[in-house]
């Protein structure tokens, strides 16, 4: 079987993929995530799974490499990255409060043997229920949102946050697993 590579530093990502006894070796892309560009969500997303699988499969050799984006996005349009700060973390839940929103994460698959590559999206809907000032100040002074689209993490904390959701769970931690499991398949890895 070949070797998978994660061409990303969360430790989510990685803990999705090793509770599916994924053997994986993680090295982290080292790319400006500021220089990709798309005029949708779903375009930007997309982009910047590749731009960080493609940058890793430069550099390894004959593996089958995943890189992957989670982006945010508000009913308007907004989209809503890794806050700066406490203070953007509030802003972000704030503006969540009692509404939905979408959850788009693009996933690129490179196999750097033979250059094979497929790139792919998933899309979930999250509804956050009302949440009062001092819940979301409690729940950022946890220090969880810190480094999370959109200010939250819907497999710790940030669960008690959300109402319902529709689509992909998994999606929303990071890694749209079954179509992710469906692609790495075509790859030649099977995580059943």
């Amino acid at each position: 079987m070949p070797k998978l590579v994660l061409a990303s530093q969360s430790p989510r990502r990685q803990a999705l993929l090793q509770a599916l006894g994924a053997d994986l070796t993680v090295v982290p892309a080292t790319i400006n995530e500021n220089s990709v560009h798309g005029d949708t969500s779903v375009e930007l997303a997309e982009g910047t799974a590749y731009a960080k699988a493609r940058w890793v499969a430069d550099r390894v050799d004959d593996a089958i490499i995943v890189g992957a984006d989670t982006i945010v996005l508000l009913d308007s349009g907004e989209i809503l990255g890794k806050p700066q700060g406490t203070g953007e973390a509030v802003d972000m839940l704030s503006r969540l409060s009692g509404m939905g929103h979408q959850v788009v994460t693009g996933v690129a698959v490179i196999n750097s043997g033979n250059g094979r590559e497929k790139v792919f999206h998933e899309v979930t809907r999250v509804f956050f229920r009302s949440l009062s000032q001092r819940e979301i100040e409690q729940y950022v002074a946890t220090g969880e949102p810190l480094d999370k689209a959109g200010a939250y993490g819907i497999q710790g904390k940030g669960a008690l946050l959300v109402e319902r959701i529709e689509g992909c769970y998994f999606n929303v931690v990071g890694l749209p697993l079954p179509k992710l499991g469906q692609t790495l398949m075509e790859f030649g890895i099977s995580l059943l």
